[in-house]
């Protein structure tokens, strides 16, 4: 790594990696003097409260399968900040990472100094990956969402296409306690006669989807109605799909991730594509570019098997709705005889909510601390999880690698010599996959 990268990266985290402060005027004053680059080209942007990044994964393959260049912005990263900023599907290089922040890094210091609170990191990463994406040129970008969606920094590019990932409960105290208080926020990413493409969504996160497209004249397509998955069945290493799109069905799609949500995220990522380009009732796009788009997909750190004997996988899920998609993903897809899982959460999530999700499914449970300065403590979460999984199936590690060693000999142990059939799941937070996955991947 070099050290030019290594100074930027450091001055980026003196930002405060996990500070919060929403003041969209600082942003719209960066992007105004960096001469509004997320003008230069059109967009799609995601919000949701899980599948944003894998959808917006699919997105992006899809797009580059119709031979368009384009920039990816998401968020959070699992090994390097340059994941969050890709062009044609790949992290920024070192060197172009550097030279787009010395660009950048000026002007945000103008901005800091007529400001009591300095720019945040993800303003800069958000005004970085923009500024990238007019360099590059791309014809398209695509965007997620940090946080919410109204007064995200990455809402400065009013995206013609906007998607809406499951609307659920996350993120409370910054958007409120209900699932409709959280929806008005996540809707402000729906601009002046966008396409909003949406995943089915209960009837309180719909009431704010429909009132903010009448507002801006906005036409909706729905999962369910205008597209959805047709049928879905396992393949070795991922699912076989037919999926109704808005331009018709497209048959005999190979999807390389697990479980019914990335199904559900790929009509999601199909429906916008085709409402970028043009596609609708008679109008579709060509099934083979769709096919050889969907075969390309990765998404790391979901339901990512990075050893086998015994098999250990690695899921982000850190809310009760994305570990309900994970729990059902394995016991459809894998046929564990023996599941141990390590768990780190932080400490605002649904700790007790994850917990019952995973008891049916795991034999015994081994709790950690992964790196963040909001991890819950170790004794905290054990504490918790004995009270859902009683004493004797759990068990607490100081640290990420001594829980994975744990979990490993405990999966071994159980299985009396016979690994077919045994595994080692690793959950409860981005940041604890991002942690095992510096020791175990090699």
């Amino acid at each position: 790594m070099s050290s030019e990268f290594d100074e930027v990266d450091a001055a980026l985290n003196k930002r405060g990696f996990t500070r919060m402060v929403f003041d969209m005027q600082k942003i719209r004053d960066l992007v105004d003097v960096l001469g509004s680059p997320q003008r230069a080209y059109p967009a799609i942007h995601l919000t949701g409260t899980n599948g944003k990044t894998s959808t917006a994964r699919m997105i992006d393959a899809l797009l580059q399968a119709h031979g368009l260049h384009t920039g990816r912005y998401t968020s959070p990263h699992l090994a390097t900040v340059r994941e969050r900023i890709s062009l044609d599907g790949e992290p920024l290089s070192e060197e172009r990472f550097v030279a787009t922040y010395n660009d950048v890094a000026p002007l945000a210091e103008l901005i800091d100094a007529r400001n009591p609170e300095p720019l945040t990191y993800f303003d800069m990463t958000t005004a970085m990956a923009y500024s990238a994406f007019a360099d590059a040129p791309v014809d398209i970008a695509v965007v997620e969402v940090g946080l919410g969606g109204e007064e995200d920094a990455t809402n400065v590019i009013e995206a013609g296409v906007c998607v809406l990932t499951p609307i659920g409960l996350d993120h409370t105290e910054w958007l409120g306690d209900t699932i409709e208080d959280i929806a008005w926020h996540k809707v402000g990413i729906i601009h002046h006669g966008a396409t909003v493409v949406t995943a089915l969504q209960t009837e309180e996160a719909m009431r704010p989807i429909l009132e903010r497209c009448a507002d801006m004249g906005a036409t909706l397509a729905r999962e369910g109605s205008e597209f959805g998955v047709i049928e879905r069945h396992q393949a070795v290493g991922g699912q076989l799909l037919s999926l109704q799109g808005l331009g018709g069905a497209y048959h005999e799609i190979f999807l390389p991730l697990f479980g019914a949500h990335q199904a559900q995220n790929a009509a999601i990522a199909l429906a916008a594509v085709e409402a970028f380009l043009g596609a609708g009732p008679g109008k579709q796009l060509e099934a083979d570019l769709v096919r050889e788009g969907f075969a390309r997909v990765d998404s790391p750190g979901r339901l990512e098997r990075v050893r086998s004997a015994p098999t250990i996988l690695l899921d982000g899920a850190h809310n009760p709705h994305g570990m309900a998609a994970t729990v059902a993903a394995l016991e459809e897809e894998f046929t564990f005889r023996h599941l141990v899982a390590v768990l780190s959460v932080l400490g605002d999530k649904d700790v007790t909510g994850l917990l019952e999700l995973l008891e049916p499914v795991v034999a015994r449970l081994v709790v950690t601390q992964n790196s963040s300065p909001r991890a819950l403590p170790a004794v905290e979460l054990g504490r918790l999880a004995i009270e859902v999984f009683g004493e004797d199936r759990v068990t607490v590690a100081s640290d990420m690698p001594d829980a994975i060693e744990e979990a490993v000999v405990q999966a071994e142990e159980d299985a009396s010599g016979e690994l077919s059939g045994v595994g080692v799941l690793i959950t409860g937070s981005v940041v604890t996959v991002a942690d095992a996955r510096k020791l175990l991947k090699r």
